[in-house]
């Protein structure tokens, strides 16, 4: 019985989204990191990637290729967006020791949400939607799972924590919505 769960769990990275029909990305909004109100309708036309990050992850790492991809992106209608959330045990900081760490260790600028909930029946409004009308491939299996919104305020595609932000397959799918 456990061999099973854990090939749907192995199974689960592997799933891609499925676009549905009711909203969009554009309906939402997160509390930003620094008190400002962070709403996605402000990035109508932008591609969007929707990050959980945290800390103390093994992917943290990968803060500096988002950092990368905003620098490089963010005139050609790129978004990257922050999600802090302790739902994986690795973000036990309060928000301003994460904006410090990011800016710290990452001289991270591309915006940042309060730390939330991205999974359970506590989840943010906006993860709810996306596992409601894409499906568990929208979901955070892990820390550093990305939602990539395209212009339509739909998502696009995912991609797994295993997948770098630097990687050709990640480039490539925003290079080919933007």
């Amino acid at each position: 019985m456990r061999k099973i769960y854990i090939i749907l769990f192995m199974l689960s990275f592997f799933t891609k989204v499925i676009a549905g029909t009711s909203g969009t990305a554009y309906d939402y909004e997160f509390n930003g990191i620094n008190g400002d109100l962070i709403k996605l309708s402000n990035y109508k036309g932008k591609v969007i990637i929707v990050v959980n990050v945290a800390s103390r992850c093994g992917y943290t790492p990968q803060y500096e290729d988002l950092q990368t991809l905003w620098s490089e992106y963010k005139n050609k209608n790129l978004v990257v967006l922050g999600v802090p959330t302790n739902n994986f045990r690795q973000e036990p900081g309060n928000n301003k020791e994460i904006k410090d760490f990011c800016e710290t260790n990452f001289g991270i600028s591309f915006p940042m949400t309060e730390k939330i909930n991205v999974i359970g029946n506590n989840s943010h409004p906006f993860y709810k939607w996306a596992r409601k009308d894409y499906g568990i491939g929208a979901i955070p299996k892990w820390n550093f799972h990305k939602i990539i919104i395209g212009k339509n305020g739909k998502v696009a595609d995912t991609f797994s924590s295993i997948t770098k932000p630097s990687s050709k397959k990640f480039i490539k799918a925003i290079e080919n919505l933007i």
